[in-house]
């Protein structure tokens, strides 16, 4: 709660995004007029990291890069059969004049343009450090803010491949480079962060809920996971999983809503609160939830029907003889969920009859007076759980036995364990354990290489792998159509 204060300091002292304008803006998003900070005032020192968390939410929480994001999965699709542009994403068809591809590009950047400023603040305020212990502070707070410019940097490569590395907010060469220098520019802030963060977990960190040395060790592994540099993946995993005192939330249920929130299986979460108060201040992630909740109109529990998920999945995960994974990661229409919320039959074929049970809250733990769906509840972004099936996947593939993390994430969904288990059921496994969450099914896909296969019924092709660079962004700055350069 201490660091959603934060967060809310930030909102009034201007560090929201206040309008969507194009990456290139000399004045970054969110950041804190120079002219009005006092550097030599230590105890605002963390002001600048609040405004990057803050962009997290009100930025890399929009609601159509999310939509974006899950649709290109295997298994979710836009929740209406109807050929829109959300539609046709699913089918690997792009336009790169909609409106939504460029809102990526745009989001991402200004979260990047908002963590450079804040690196020149605490810069400034590293000047006036006097005591090991502020300085000590500075180094830990700049390895937030890197943490968060690195996380930018991972999701426009996940979506676009090589994209441009901003250094500067008043850079002018635009020109993309290669996906490992991109990654290599972002697993250099990650190793910063390593190197001067915490080593315990977000819910024990002095701002609540703040990203630690485990956070920035988690993005790393899947960074090189992506690199298929499986000895890194195994080492930086190992790591957490023996000293960041992390476990699995043992209710899978109830991880996803309120009792879950920054639990000792949360790695990395975006933060919302309506500060236990039925009206008055809130701090949401706009319409994240809502546009995943189903059209149930007259009840709290209601949004928009998007990102739907195909009964073929629906029916795998059935026939696997998934329990509470099952009933926690699907939301039926015409069905009432385990908390007695009635879900409303979908009458219109061409929507999805089944949505993302891990975006639901359920009435009875909204704060009374509340009736937005969601309100209240945390954004999972990274869990341990997704540590341990890379540290099955990673020892399996390094010759050696993952039985026994993987095994973990099994018993947790009330799932029979399996021995010497190979690289195709961890994945299977992440497939289950993983949906709707980021595009992780998408991204696994991708790196082992059964994107071809998996995908081949819903018009995938190696060339439409990424989104195109965006019609606005390449036509004001050609830059973008030359070849990557590698550096």
């Amino acid at each position: 709660m201490k660091a959603l204060k934060y967060l809310f300091a930030a909102l009034l002292m201007g560090f929201t995004m206040t309008s969507c304008s194009d990456y290139l803006d000399k004045m970054p998003e969110g950041s804190v007029p120079t002219e009005d900070v006092d550097y030599t005032n230590i105890s605002e020192m963390y002001q600048p990291v609040s405004g990057c968390y803050a962009k997290i939410r009100t930025s890399g929480m929009h609601w159509a890069i999310w939509e974006l994001t899950v649709i290109k999965e295997q298994d979710v699709f836009s929740g209406q059969f109807n050929g829109s542009l959300y539609y046709k994403v699913g089918e690997y068809t792009y336009d790169d004049s909609f409106w939504a591809i460029d809102e990526i590009w745009k989001q991402y950047y200004n979260i990047i343009k908002v963590t450079n400023s804040a690196l020149d603040a605490l810069d400034k305020y590293a000047e006036n450090c006097k005591t090991e212990a502020d300085k000590q502070n500075n180094a830990a707070y700049k390895g937030e803010v890197k943490f968060i410019r690195a996380y930018a940097y991972f999701r426009l490569v996940q979506q676009f491949g090589p994209v441009t590395i901003l250094r500067t907010n008043d850079q002018t060469d635009m020109q993309r480079s290669t996906i490992e220098a991109v990654y290599k520019y972002a697993l250099e802030d990650l190793q910063y962060g390593m190197d001067n963060m915490p080593r315990i977990r977000p819910n024990q960190s002095a701002h609540i809920g703040a990203v630690t040395a485990f956070s920035a060790e988690t993005l790393a592994a899947k960074i090189y996971a992506n690199l298929k540099n499986y000895t890194k993946v195994e080492e930086l995993t190992e790591d957490i999983i023996k000293n960041g005192k992390f476990s699995l939330y043992p209710d899978y249920y109830q991880l996803w809503k309120i009792p879950g929130k920054l639990c000792d299986e949360s790695i990395f979460e975006c933060q919302c609160t309506d500060f236990g108060n039925g009206s008055g201040d809130l701090i949401d992630a706009d319409q994240w939830f809502v546009c995943q909740g189903p059209s149930n109109s007259g009840s709290n529990i209601s949004g928009w029907n998007d990102c739907g998920i195909y009964e073929s999945f629906v029916e795998w995960a059935k026939n696997r003889g998934e329990t509470v994974r099952y009933t926690t990661s699907f939301l039926f229409h015409d069905s009432t969920t385990p908390d007695g919320d009635y879900i409303k039959p979908q009458t219109n074929p061409k929507n999805a009859q089944v949505l993302n049970g891990k975006a639901y809250t359920p009435s009875t733990q909204l704060t009374p007076g509340r009736t937005k769906y969601g309100t209240n509840n945390n954004i999972r972004i990274f869990r341990y759980a997704d540590v341990l099936l890379l540290n099955a996947e990673a020892k399996v593939r390094n010759g050696k036995n993952g039985d026994e993390n993987f095994n973990l994430v099994r018993e947790r969904a009330k799932m029979p364990p399996l021995t010497n288990v190979t690289v195709d059921q961890v994945l299977d496994e992440r497939r289950m354990e993983l949906v709707c969450e980021w595009g992780e099914r998408y991204s696994d896909l991708l790196r082992s290489g059964k994107a071809a296969t998996e995908l081949k019924d819903l018009n995938w092709a190696p060339e439409r792998q990424y989104f195109p660079i965006p019609f606005n962004q390449y036509t004001s700055n050609p830059d973008l159509l030359l070849d990557p350069k590698d550096e």
